[in-house]
C-alpha cells in the first residue's frame, strides 16, 4: 500500500484494536461467563478442581445449551472492541507524546508503563457502563428474577434504580487494573524489542506474537487478579445491599473468604486470558501489517 492510500496510524490502530476486539470475545466469551460466575459467587474461597468445568456444565445443561454460554455477547463485543479500540489509539498517541517529549526514538520502561497506564486510565472511564452490563449480564442466566433481558433492558434498570452513578459503579477498581496493563505492555514492548534485535528484522512471526503475549500477561496476571474479583463484587445486580464501598468489599471477602476468596475464578481466567490475549495481539499485529 501506498504512503498516499494508507490511513493515518490513528486509524490503523483503532481499527487493529476493535479487531482484536471482537476476535478475542468471539473465542473466549464462554470462559467468561465462567470467570464472572465464579468471581460474584461467595462462599469460602477455597478452590476444589474442576469447579469450572462443573459450572460450564451446569449452565450448559441448566440454561439453555450452548447458546447459553454465549449470554451476554453482545455487550462484551461492543465492550471489547470499543475497549481495544480505545486502548491501542491513545497508547500509541502517548507513546509518540513520550518521544517527542524526551527527544529519543527508543522508549524506556518507564515510558512504556506511563504511556499504558495513561491509555487505561482514560478506556477504563470510556468503558466501565459497559462493564457493568455486562458483569450483570454475565453473572446470571437469563431466567433469574430480575436479570436483563438485553442490553438496553440493562441500561434502563440500572439508570431507574441508580441514576448515572449505577453506570461507574466498580470504576475505583478498575483502576487497579491500570497496573495491570501497564506491567503487560511494559514486558510486551520490552520483548518485542528484544526479539527483533535476535532476528534482526522488524517483522515478528505470529509464533514470536503469541509467546510472547502469553508471558507478560502470565508476569502481569500474577500480582493484579484480586482486582478483578473487587471489581465484579462491586458490579453486580445487589452490591449496593452487600458492600458500603470499596474498603467494606475487600473487608468482607478476606474476613468471610480469606485470602483465596480474591483468587476465585483465577483458573478459568487463565485459561481464556491466555487464549484471548494471545488472539488479541496476534489480530492487532497482523491488522497493522495489512496498512504496510
Amino acid at each position: 500500500m501506498s504512503d498516499v492510500d494508507r490511513p493515518s496510524d490513528a486509524v490503523i490502530e483503532t481499527i487493529s484494536g476493535f479487531n482484536a476486539g471482537v476476535a478475542s470475545t468471539l473465542v473466549a466469551h464462554p470462559l467468561d461467563v465462567v470467570k464472572t460466575r465464579l468471581q460474584v459467587s461467595q462462599g469460602t474461597g477455597q478452590f476444589r478442581l474442576g469447579d469450572s468445568f462443573r459450572l460450564f456444565q451446569s449452565i450448559y445443561r441448566q440454561e439453555g445449551g450452548f447458546k447459553a454460554t454465549y449470554r451476554g455477547l453482545g455487550i462484551n463485543l461492543i465492550g471489547n472492541s470499543a475497549s481495544w479500540a480505545l486502548y491501542f489509539l491513545s497508547y500509541d498517541q502517548t507513546k509518540k507524546l513520550a518521544s517527542r517529549i524526551s527527544g529519543r526514538s527508543s522508549l524506556s520502561y518507564g515510558d512504556y508503563f506511563w504511556a499504558s497506564g495513561s491509555a487505561g486510565i482514560l478506556t477504563a472511564i470510556c468503558t466501565n457502563p459497559l462493564w457493568v452490563l455486562k458483569t450483570r449480564i454475565l453473572s446470571t442466566s437469563a431466567s433469574a428474577t430480575g436479570a436483563y433481558q438485553s442490553t438496553m433492558d440493562g441500561v434502563r434498570q440500572i439508570y431507574r434504580t441508580d441514576g448515572i452513578k449505577g453506570f461507574y459503579r466498580g470504576l475505583v477498581p478498575s483502576f487497579f487494573g491500570v497496573a495491570h496493563g501497564a506491567v503487560q505492555f511494559t514486558f510486551y514492548e520490552q520483548l518485542k524489542t528484544r526479539r527483533r534485535e535476535q532476528i534482526h528484522s522488524e517483522d515478528l512471526t505470529s509464533w514470536d506474537v503469541i509467546t510472547l503475549s502469553a508471558v507478560s500477561k502470565i508476569a502481569a496476571g500474577a500480582a493484579t487478579y484480586p482486582y478483578q474479583v473487587v471489581r465484579a463484587r462491586l458490579q453486580t445486580y445487589d452490591a449496593a445491599k452487600t458492600y458500603n464501598g470499596l474498603a467494606d468489599a475487600i473487608y468482607q471477602i478476606a474476613r468471610y473468604e480469606g485470602l483465596w476468596g480474591f483468587y476465585r475464578g483465577l483458573m478459568p481466567n487463565l485459561f481464556r486470558v491466555l487464549p484471548s490475549t494471545c488472539v488479541t495481539f496476534l489480530v492487532y499485529e497482523n491488522s497493522k501489517l495489512l496498512f504496510k
